[in-house]
């Protein structure tokens, strides 16, 4: 391949070089070594990518023994999850649909790990054994990319199979057939005005019949529309009914008609019914991260240079406002230079993967080593982390996006350094996630506790990407390369694009922005590295210590401060005059602390350094604990459970005396939706289940319900204040003034004690306050101690030997008159223990 560009000029509609697609990956230049230490041995990697079977195994056995047919594992009590028998976790069981997900999610997994005979074993207890007409509600993003994209990718491998003679004589395409079955009761999920999907659907009744227990939703979120285009488009080559392809192409025209045209971001949740945003805060984390990637893997799949065009569009405005290397901020669509929040969630991780397809791998590279400076800290990446890289939500359930990219860094790269970070992503996993009965997500970071889960997409991505990372192509089944994943990392055939014609009606006008070298090229290392082999080992050096973790203590008090000077037309002095800062001379203070400055004195050179007075921040913010007090019979204030607080609403350690009142079940429980039974709530303290949409969110409907207060809930099972920090709940990036009602968060372990005594006694009375105000505790008695002297053997009058503090003082020779003066002088005084000096455990 050398390195030369594959260039592609703008293409008519239907028109695609399947080059492009298929040496998507072959045209980088691999073999760059010497960076990061030597380069791992082929035993090396052998060994590693052993133990990675080994962990496949031990997960996927696992699930087999323990929990086939259900849906997915619980690892903690070796048994499977049935939805409806567990305990509800709001929006995370919308993926179980009693279809065997984890099987389905784990069938071409089986093939890339060279696993043919348990492949061949597993699709036939899949046609014999799943069912897809349950009465259930299902997520229908879920659903997609999970079980839809598993039935074909696993049908696209045993297609493959059989050819060859090797494997699967007697596959009758049975996949294909119950993927279409499938995909037929997915789509009344787009029955809408705009042609943006329901969120929910019911497998057996679909969306408006009355039996389907959805369809009220209004909302869904811009990844959920937008991620439906690669298994739809592949379900209708592959089975050649088009009207798959069809809605979920009208899906993806709505979303860019309703792009925000000044900013050409998105935002994160859209109305179905009339394209209106509701939540209008952009990134490429949760909400979005598949709307974007679907859109590039749909022009190399389906080979229609449309979704190019308006990928190219989106990223250009990604780079100019969320992109602050090496974060990826959310920022408000309509006003992109606000940021909206101070912290990112572990989702993005999957960004800098697509930015290597996209071939600009420099920001890649700094994202990519900054997640990897935050897994060195927290051993996982957290679900949230703050821009200073503070725990902000500590779950991790086993996500797969970090290896994701860290395989295509090492895929663009050849850099051994990236196999060193795949290798502490398989450590940490057998030593901090492993447990009998496979691999347990983990409830918080920051304690290493827990949680009875192992989702699906586990077996379905982490170990494929792991795997590929230390394999070679000739030990692969298959020729990686003429694939592309899916979200959920199923693999399409880019042969898919040759199918059919591609565009049909849909087009994207001219947009301002100018292509650069990667808007219609395939990148090669060469061109991105010009004889440089140690490109991106430069890059990374900037931001090797950005967490704090490996940096050797420093004694100096000065700190040099890099700021992020955009392109702004302003000199760095004016500009940081124009934001107030100003400037004071140092040349003293530096001339001492570095010795001579004459290398730093060259002609145009000039170094800034700003010195402050730094006070060291807590490591993670004060939370202030609340209670919820069970008052009424037959508890009367003796059953509390810790509360968490929220960052707004009624400040709870302003009442005096709490608020109090009657708790009511939201309906729906998640109040995610039209609340149902206003009536009930009104005047009430409501309970709401954590999930499926933001707090405020919530708190705005229970309070325009008329609920005097809200108690929220964890989702997530198993989850105790005893095990877990408390955490305060942040807002949704709007304003949240109009929230005036107390709102207080309770774990699971806690909330099932609430929801009980409120099923066993139907009308319960709370109390939320701050703990330190708890009903009926007894407040320790200041005890006030008297010294007097008095001569031995003397009791004043009422004064009784048996509860009397006698201190002798014997006059030594050394004592002066002043002293004695002192002493008389002094009477009856009331002793405290502020005095430095004091054994502090004699203080009172």
């Amino acid at each position: 391949m050398g390195g030369n560009w594959i260039r592609r000029e703008k293409h008519s509609c239907g028109e695609f070089v399947m080059a492009l697609a298929a040496v998507i990956f072959s045209c980088f230049l691999i073999g760059v070594t010497g960076q990061d230490g030597q380069a791992m041995t082929a035993e090396e990697k052998s060994k590693i990518r052993d133990q990675i079977l080994e962990m496949f195994d031990h997960a996927y056995n696992s699930y087999m023994d323990y929990a086939y047919p259900a849906d997915e594992l619980m690892p903690l009590s070796c048994r499977g999850r049935v939805r409806g028998l567990e305990p509800n976790r709001g929006d995370i069981d919308d993926s179980l649909g009693k279809f065997s997900l984890t099987l389905i999610d784990s069938l071409d997994t089986l093939v890339l790990l060279n696993k043919l005979d348990e492949f061949e074993e597993a699709v036939k207890k899949t046609v014999r054994d799943v069912r897809l007409d349950n009465d259930i509600v299902v997520s229908v993003f879920e659903t997609n990319i999970r079980v839809l994209g598993g039935l074909l990718g696993a049908h696209v491998m045993a297609d493959v199979l059989k050819q060859r003679g090797e494997k699967m004589q007697w596959y009758r395409d049975e996949l294909l057939h119950m993927a279409k079955e499938l995909g037929y009761r997915l789509l009344p999920a787009f029955n809408t005005t705009s042609g943006l999907p329901y969120p929910r659907v019911n497998l057996r009744y679909g969306v408006v019949n009355p039996l389907s227990r959805t369809g009220t939703e209004s909302d869904t979120c811009t990844a959920c529309a937008g991620t439906m285009i690669l298994e739809f488009a592949a379900l209708s080559r592959l089975s050649g009914d088009p009207i798959f392809e069809e809605h979920a192409r009208k899906a993806m025209d709505v979303l860019w008609e309703k792009r925000q045209r000044g900013s050409d971001l998105v935002g994160t949740v859209i109305n179905i019914h009339n394209g209106d945003w509701v939540r209008r805060d952009s990134g490429v984390g949760a909400g979005i991260d598949s709307y974007y990637e679907y859109l590039m893997k749909a022009y190399i799949l389906l080979g229609d240079k449309v979704y190019l065009e308006r990928f190219n569009t989106h990223y250009s405005a990604i780079m100019k406002y969320i992109s602050q290397p090496p974060l990826l901020l959310n920022v408000h669509m309509h006003n992109p230079t606000v940021n909206v929040r101070s912290w990112m969630d572990s989702l993005l991780a999957f960004f800098p993967g697509l930015q290597v397809l996209r071939g600009d791998l420099k920001p890649a590279i700094e994202t990519h080593e900054m997640l990897y400076q935050v897994t060195k800290q927290h051993n996982f990446l957290p679900e949230a982390f703050t821009t200073e890289f503070r725990v902000h939500w500590g779950q991790h359930p086993l996500r797969p996006e970090f290896a994701e990219s860290t395989y295509f860094l090492y895929k663009a790269t050849g850099d051994p350094y990236y196999l060193k970070v795949g290798q502490s992503i398989v450590e940490k996993l057998n030593t901090h996630a492993r447990v009998p009965c496979g691999f347990a997500a983990v409830q918080d970071v920051r304690t290493g506790t827990h949680e009875d889960r192992m989702d699906s997409f586990f077996l379905a991505e982490m170990f494929k990407y792991l795997y590929l990372l230390f394999s070679e192509k000739s030990q692969l089944p298959i020729d990686i390369d003429d694939y592309i994943f899916t979200t959920e990392a199923h693999l399409l055939p880019v042969s898919l694009s040759t199918t059919q014609p591609s565009c049909h009606t849909n087009n994207t006008e001219p947009q301002a922005h100018e292509d650069d070298l990667f808007s219609y090229s395939c990148p090669s290392a060469q061109t991105l590295f010009p004889n440089n082999p140690t490109f991106a080992k430069t890059i990374r050096d900037g931001y090797k210590y950005l967490t704090g973790v490996g940096r050797a203590q420093q004694a100096s008090h000065v700190r040099g401060i890099e700021l992020p000077l955009h392109d702004t037309g302003l000199e760095p002095v004016e500009f940081l005059k124009s934001m107030g800062i100003s400037l004071t001379p140092l040349t003293e203070l530096v001339s001492a602390s570095q010795g001579s400055a004459s290398q730093d004195s060259q002609k145009g050179v000039f170094k800034l350094k700003l010195v402050a007075e730094v006070s060291q921040t807590p490591e993670h913010e004060e939370v202030v604990p609340l209670i919820v007090q069970l008052i009424s019979p037959p508890f009367l204030g003796r059953t509390v459970l810790t509360a968490g607080p929220a960052k707004f609403g009624m400040d709870l350690t302003k009442q005096e005396h709490g608020v109090k009142g009657s708790i009511v079940k939201s309906v729906p429980y998640t109040a995610c939706g039209p609340i149902e039974n206003a009536v009930e709530l009104k005047g009430h303290i409501a309970l709401a289940l954590r999930g499926d949409c933001m707090f405020a969110g919530k708190a705005r409907r229970l309070q325009e319900a008329g609920a005097t207060g809200v108690i929220f809930i964890d989702h997530r099972e198993g989850s105790s204040s005893a095990e877990t920090p408390l955490f305060q709940m942040v807002g949704d990036g709007e304003p949240t003034d109009d929230i005036t009602v107390p709102l207080v968060f309770l774990f699971s372990k806690e909330g099932a004690t609430l929801t009980t005594a409120l099923q066993e006694h139907h009308n319960v009375d709370v109390l939320l306050l701050p703990k330190e105000r708890q009903l009926g505790k007894e407040k320790p008695e200041k005890l006030n101690i008297k010294f007097r002297l008095a001569k031995e053997g003397e009791l004043a009058e009422g004064e009784l030997e048996s509860t009397t503090i006698q201190l002798v003082l014997e006059q030594s020779e050394t004592t002066t008159d002043t002293d004695n003066e002192a002493t008389s002088l002094t009477g009856e005084t009331q002793e405290t223990c502020s005095s430095p000096q004091k054994d502090p455990e004699s203080c009172p």
